[in-house]
């Protein structure tokens, strides 16, 4: 998020990000792709890539990491895709896959917050399903209940599946907006995914559970 706005640069957590100054509604119609090109001899043009996917990584790497971390992280990740944009495959019009990339490959020098993370979901989700009504839903009792036991799980797939199973489940991404992000081929990213489902089977009670959101279920109980 832009907290501090200084002529042609925005602060972001003591790092900085050119800022337009331009006409920013021309630049809404332009893809990542254009604009990344575009912010090699003007750099300004880049904030509008910043504006665009700030928010959505900010919130996958505090899902992953925690609020402590997601702030430094972020900005880091824009940092980085800012130095290095020059790198950018101009072929892939969005850029949210090598975004999401970079924040994935920032999060390795921080396992151990995200293990910590993954507990704390497990704490809280412990909480919350011991405090149930007894009146509640069957249904939503079992998925609250469970949840604790996926947190517990997901601690313990290989960090490298783990990364590609939450960027499919938690981001969204396709299998080869994975591969993109991932820098990895197609075939390599469905192996790790394929095993970290295999994983999550054999630590959760068959037929898996929902992956701390009912509408995802299919990410672990599919191969699709």
């Amino acid at each position: 998020m832009r907290q501090a706005l200084i002529p042609a640069r925005v602060t972001v957590s003591a790092r900085t990000v050119p800022a337009a100054t331009g006409n920013t509604s021309a630049m809404d119609h332009e893809s990542d792709a254009a604009l990344i090109a575009a912010s090699i001899d003007t750099p300004v043009a880049f904030a509008a890539v910043f504006d665009r996917h700030y928010d959505f990584v900010h919130r996958y790497l505090a899902r992953r990491v925690g609020f402590d971390l997601s702030d430094d992280l972020a900005s880091e990740t824009f940092t980085t895709a800012f130095r290095v944009r020059a790198r950018y495959d101009l072929a892939h019009s969005g850029a949210r896959p090598w975004l999401l990339g970079i924040a994935t490959n920032l999060i390795r020098h921080h396992r151990r917050a995200e293990v910590r993370r993954l507990r704390a979901y497990e704490r809280l989700e412990a909480e919350h399903a011991a405090g149930i009504d007894e009146e509640m839903v069957a249904a939503r009792a079992d998925a609250a209940a469970a949840r604790p036991r996926i947190a517990r799980a997901l601690a313990r797939v290989p960090d490298r599946d783990r990364d590609a199973l939450l960027l499919l489940a938690w981001a969204d991404l396709t299998y080869a907006e994975i591969a993109v992000a991932l820098g990895i081929p197609i075939g390599t990213v469905r192996s790790r995914i394929h095993r970290a489902r295999n994983r999550l089977r054999e630590l959760l009670d068959p037929g898996g559970q929902s992956l701390f959101a009912d509408t995802v279920t299919e990410v672990i109980a599919s191969d699709g």
